[in-house]
């Protein structure tokens, strides 16, 4: 059967099983922690997929990873059976399913500005109000300053991408003068 495949599945049960006992924001919080613990840690993945390691060592490596005893009872639960149905090689796959079907059921966007320097959460939650304006949808926002852009800012979201910076404006008089 497909990783794919599998890993929907799981993470469909798993965001049932969630809603059903209301327990879904703390899952999807427990299941991002989990996801980022994987990209922050590039040897996590090695480890787990390691069949010498003991199912009780992955089982505590990965709860702490999904949050340790701050984690929903569901999320160690998931975490236990997908160990005991020896699907772990799959579970990074399986929370980052879980995140998307997550979002989709509740219509959250996921959301990038980048600035030259730092800006105000005031500013912040004006442009969010933007994009959730546009969207009909509640954004996550993530903001990130990187200094090469000179000035001004790039918001994207979904597919959208605004570029109001200097740097590509710069650019933009640089390819005109070049014609």
């Amino acid at each position: 059967m497909d990783i794919g495949v599998i890993s929907v599945r799981y993470a469909r049960a798993l965001l049932k099983s969630a809603t059903e006992a209301k327990v879904e924001v703390q899952v999807y919080a427990d299941m991002q922690l989990l996801a980022k613990s994987y990209v922050d840690v590039p040897s996590l993945r090695h480890t787990i997929d390691n069949p010498m390691l003991a199912k009780e060592k992955k089982q505590m490596l990965l709860e702490t990873a999904a949050g340790g005893d701050q984690s929903a009872a569901l999320s160690r639960s998931f975490i236990t059976l997908v160990l005991k149905e020896g699907r772990e090689s799959m579970i990074q796959f399986m929370v980052n399913s879980y995140v998307t079907l997550y979002r989709q059921q509740k219509n959250i966007i996921l959301g990038k500005l980048t600035t030259a320097t730092r800006v105000s959460a005031a500013m912040e939650q004006k442009m969010r109000k933007v994009v959730e304006a546009k969207t009909q949808g509640t954004v996550e926002f993530e903001t990130q300053v990187d200094p090469e852009i000179i000035g001004g800012f790039v918001l994207e979201y979904d597919t959208y991408r605004m570029d109001a910076s200097v740097k590509s404006r710069l650019n933009d008089i640089l390819q005109t003068l070049k014609k």
